[in-house]
Parts: structure tokens; sequence; C-alpha cells
């Protein structure tokens, strides 16, 4: 049977997942809302409003902002769902991917001096999201649209997300950019996701 700490861990996992997956859902790749993540958050919601006393403050603390963020979500899915269904959510995908372009054109020749350091030979792919930074431990939302695009570019591949842990990929980015700015003695490492011939690529570029 698992811990609360475990069960408390998997339900800040759950969160950050539905959150990606609702994001899919609005934006046209997803069929579904992601109903049946909603249900296992909602059965921990459950077990342990009824079961406060169990837990240490530490972890009544935990559960509470966990609580407070699920529900703050689930408000604004609601309100989202009710639009879509109205008929309300235009979408215009195919003007917001050419503005996205050509930002990301006009970002690329501005920063046409940038060094790759891993991954494929040719240039990051125009479809890849893109973070920089250079101080992972104190931008840690950075770190996490990092850690999201990761792993919904993996799933929606197909590709296994099992080994793919929040802590682990944190320790791996702060290694790396230091480890980045030792090397090539540089300020700023770029990470780039993208797919490249159906595979989920993470690269690193320092930044001249």
């Amino acid at each position: 049977m698992a811990t609360i700490d475990e069960e408390l861990g998997q339900m800040e996992r759950d969160i950050r997942q539905l959150k990606i997956e609702y994001d899919q859902f609005f934006g046209g790749g997803r069929k579904r809302p992601p109903t049946e993540i909603e249900w296992r958050i909602d059965l921990i919601v459950k077990r342990y409003s009824e079961r406060g006393g169990d837990m240490k403050f530490g972890q009544r603390f935990r559960f509470n902002n966990l609580t407070q963020t699920y529900a703050k979500y689930k408000d604004i899915f609601r309100k989202k769902v009710r639009q879509k269904e109205e008929g309300a959510v235009q979408r215009h995908f195919g003007a917001a991917a050419k503005a996205i372009e050509a930002e990301r054109a006009k970002a690329q020749a501005e920063h046409s001096e940038a060094a790759k350091v891993a991954g494929d030979a040719h240039p990051p792919g125009a479809g890849a999201f893109r973070m920089t930074c250079s101080a992972p431990d104190r931008e840690t939302e950075k770190v996490d649209q990092l850690y999201q695009a990761l792993l919904a570019a993996k799933q929606q591949t197909g590709e296994d997300t099992t080994k793919l842990s929040r802590e682990g990929f944190n320790e791996f980015v702060s290694k790396k950019t230091r480890d980045l700015q030792t090397q090539k003695n540089c300020k700023d490492v770029e990470y780039v996701v993208e797919v490249v011939d159906g595979q989920v690529k993470l690269k690193a570029l320092v930044k001249s």
C-alpha cells in the first residue's frame, strides 16, 4: 500500500499531467478531456479529506496546497469546456502557428551565432520548444515548462515516460548547465525539445 507521501507525490504528478492533457484537449490534440486523471485525483482528495488526522503538519500543508491548485485548475477547465461546448472558442491554429514561426525565425536570426553542443547536426526544427536559462536552480518555472514540454512530446510520440521524474530532470538540467558554463565559458544555455523522425530529442546549446 502506498504511503501518504507517495500518494501526495502521485497527486502532484497527476495535477501537472492533467494541465498538459487539458491544454492538448483545448488545442485540438485530444478528442476527449482527461477524465481518468481527474478521477484519480478526486479519489486522493476524498481519501485524505476524510483522513486529515493521519497526516503530519508538513503533509497536511502540502495536501492543502495541492487541493487548492487542483480546485483552481478544475474551475478554469470547467469554464473552458463550457465555452467549447457552446461554440465560444474559436480555433485559429493556422494563424497562430504562422505568428509563432515568424517569431522563432526572427529569434533564430538574432542568435545565429549559437553553437550546438548536443543532439543532431542539423539545427532545431521550427516546431521545437526552446528555453534559455543561466541559473536553473533559481529559474524553477522555466525548468518546469521544459520538463512539461519534454513529457508532452514523449507522450505524443508514444515514448516511455515512466523513468522520467521531475527531481531527476532538475538535477540533469542543473548539472548540464554548470558543465557547459564551465567548459564553454558561457552564461546562458538554451534547451530545445523537438521531434525528429518520430523521436523526441532534448538538446543543449550554448549561447554566445
